[in-house]
């Protein structure tokens, strides 16, 4: 029997490669976004819509959802450009989004096989490995988003052992996202995609509730 993929927020740059990358390992793949199926993840009634229409068990699950600032804004680099409405929003896109798809994750997965579901966060919403400050919305969600990861795998190890949940962070990938940051080490989405993919298999439950990196190295919390 062909093993099932669900990847939501699949029409981005990161999430449309990772649905190929899953259908390019044999999986099938069932691919969720604003664009296709009206999915707003920080709308709780559009989140019980579509996921409710969505029926598993699926092997592997990731959220690849998120924005950097508001629509027509950027994050915030000093104190000063601290907005609460523009922080609102990006906390219900990038924490509160995924804590409403993770309510719905333990009828996702099989209980009595092998899956890896994932968050995709970042590596700037470490706190121990922020350096350079700024950022304060994004940093402070994916941060939130982590923590939410976490609590949450502590649950689900509960009823299906044989799980593992984690927050991933795919570095910096070169997709409309990122396009107006430079950076000198911008992943192609096919070769993120496929490092994610990678690190996926090589997780054990025992690894459940960790913070790692496309590498598959850890990432401080």
């Amino acid at each position: 029997m062909t093993e099932r993929a669900l990847v939501i927020g699949a029409s981005g740059g990161i999430g449309a490669a990772l649905a190929e990358e899953f259908a390019r390992r044999g999986y099938a793949v069932a691919a969720l976004s604003r664009r296709a199926d009206g999915l707003d993840v920080a709308d709780p009634a559009s989140v019980e819509r579509v996921l409710g229409a969505t029926q598993g068990p699926f092997a592997r699950v990731v959220v690849a959802t998120g924005i950097l600032a508001p629509e027509g804004g950027r994050p915030e680099k000093s104190l000063a450009e601290i907005d609460a409405a523009a922080m609102a929003r990006v906390f219900a896109v990038n924490a509160i989004g995924p804590a409403l798809i993770l309510r719905r994750l333990p009828r996702l997965l099989p209980r009595d096989a092998p899956a890896v579901a994932a968050v995709l966060t970042a590596r700037v919403g470490s706190i121990g490995d922020n350096r350079l400050g700024g950022w304060y919305s994004y940093r402070a969600s994916k941060a939130a988003a982590n923590q939410i990861v976490h609590t949450a795998a502590i649950e689900l190890a509960r009823s299906h052992r044989q799980a593992a949940l984690v927050a991933l962070h795919p570095g910096t990938v070169d997709t409309p996202f990122t396009a107006a940051y430079r950076g000198r080490d911008k992943l192609p989405p096919a070769e993120a995609a496929r490092r994610l993919a990678e690190v996926m298999d090589g997780l054990a439950p025992a690894q459940s509730g960790g913070f790692f990196d496309y590498a598959g190295r850890p990432v401080p919390w």
